[in-house]
């Protein structure tokens, strides 16, 4: 994996032009993958995780990232640890969540990378409410469906495009 560092050395003019983005580090790192990357999933809740549960559920994202809208509420967790062993087992690169997660120790052994707000005993609401394949802004930041994530130590990195640094 090309660290975050890099890429912002290499693709220093998509910085200034706003075509590569870094999102705020507002974010703590869970999981045993703490650097991942891949093509962006959209969701967003609201202290509601069906839909996160249904689209992790899905073998069709393998290698993809789930960003999750959570409307950064700390009042509940939007991932816990059966859902970060269901998105192992399904072949997801990490999931990004702005918002809470619960379990932590559970998700700490799955090996997935997750970027959230911090943690929370509570569980969510399960109404289904939500969108998926949406754009969502948060941490400074307009994600869309499709568009490309890279996290690491270092912070999370958004893109229109793959991209690349020299090796």
């Amino acid at each position: 994996m090309v660290a975050t560092t890099d890429i912002c050395d290499a693709n220093s003019s998509f910085l200034t032009t706003g075509e590569l983005k870094v999102l705020l580090p507002l974010f703590r790192c869970y999981g045993r993958r703490q650097a991942f990357n891949g093509p962006v999933v959209t969701v967003k809740v609201f202290e509601d995780n069906v839909l996160v549960r249904a689209m992790l559920e899905s073998k069709a994202h393998q290698g993809k990232v789930l960003v999750v809208d959570g409307g950064g509420s700390m009042r509940c967790a939007l991932l816990g640890g059966n859902l970060g062993q269901i998105a192992q087992d399904n072949g997801w690169a990490g999931v990004v969540v702005y918002g809470c997660i619960r379990d932590v120790d559970e998700i700490n052994a799955c090996d997935i990378g997750v970027w959230a707000i911090g943690p929370s005993p509570v569980k969510s609401n399960k109404k289904g409410l939500g969108e998926k394949h949406v754009s969502v802004h948060f941490a400074g930041a307009l994600i869309h469906d499709g568009d490309w994530l890279w996290a690491d130590n270092d912070g999370i990195l958004i893109s229109k495009h793959q991209l690349s640094a020299p090796s």
